[in-house]
């Protein structure tokens, strides 16, 4: 097999999942939409987003080889419900696996809030939230892989066949979380997250800094103080105050350096005082 075919069928899994749950809540943000983006606007998230998912897949797929090599097994096993038979364990298996995984994904974020910061304000400097535009800096697959991947793969479950489906459940809802769109989940938002819930994270308000963490279920952020209930009407806008979202692959890239050049720079005020 050549390089380029290694490659694509190490990527390909995840550009399908991606694809479709891209596809999908563009369309439901398209016609139910809750602020008028243009197509123009969306274009450098697509381009961010391809060459992201490459690299992710290609991280993914390097570390799924050097973890079968290693050998290490699993610690514990959770009967999620495969063995059960019947529709239940189609249902009980993705979600109990989502939960599981949502609970390493809630503390790596916040990791990245805390230490990470200057690459994960790639994806708060965005102005324009949106399906498409959603993306992160390079540098997160990895982050991701270490705090996220690691831990889980110590973790079995009787998953079985309802593995794809949990993929594509988790694929689903983080396109849909941030999609600019009217359409939300209702009551069900208090266990699962909706845009609505997942918007306050984006928040350019100080009130909403650090809180609603998750992206699949709220239940981490209720347990561990960090949910923020939006109002009804409640849709703030989004971005950092030190950048703007990059909008140029040398931009995107290059992000942490120019909010480190940002925040090491005296604010009006304090040059004023100084004078």
């Amino acid at each position: 097999m050549s390089i380029s075919s290694a490659l694509w069928e190490a990527v390909k899994p995840t550009l399908c999942v991606t694809g479709f749950g891209f596809s999908m809540m563009t369309a439901v943000e398209l016609l139910t939409p809750r602020e008028r983006q243009s197509l123009r606007g969306r274009l450098p998230g697509l381009l961010f987003w391809a060459i992201w998912l490459a690299i992710s897949g290609i991280a993914y797929a390097g570390f799924r080889v050097l973890w079968s090599a290693i050998g290490i097994p699993p610690l514990l096993t959770l009967p999620t419900g495969a063995g059960w038979g019947g529709p239940v364990s189609w249902v009980v298996a993705p979600v109990v696996g989502a939960a599981i995984y949502d609970f390493f994904f809630y503390w790596c974020h916040r990791a990245q809030h805390r230490w990470l910061w200057r690459y994960h304000a790639v994806h708060h400097s965005i102005r324009e939230l949106s399906v498409v535009n959603a993306y992160h800096h390079p540098v997160e697959p990895f982050v991701q892989i270490l705090l996220i991947a690691i831990p889980t793969s110590l973790i079995a479950s009787e998953a079985g066949p309802v593995v794809p489906a949990m993929l594509v459940l988790l694929h689903l809802q983080g396109a849909f979380l941030h999609s600019s769109s009217h359409w939300h989940l209702g009551p069900l938002s208090r266990v699962v997250v909706d845009n609505r819930f997942h918007r306050i994270h984006h928040s350019v308000g100080p009130r909403h800094f650090d809180r609603n963490f998750g992206a699949f279920t709220t239940i981490w952020d209720r347990m561990f103080g960090t949910a923020w209930w939006p109002e009804r009407d409640e849709w703030p806008a989004t971005g950092i105050a030190e950048v703007d979202q990059p909008r140029t692959l040398h931009q995107w890239i290059t992000l942490p350096v120019a909010y480190d050049r940002a925040v090491a720079e005296p604010s009006p005020a304090t040059v004023t005082k100084q004078i």
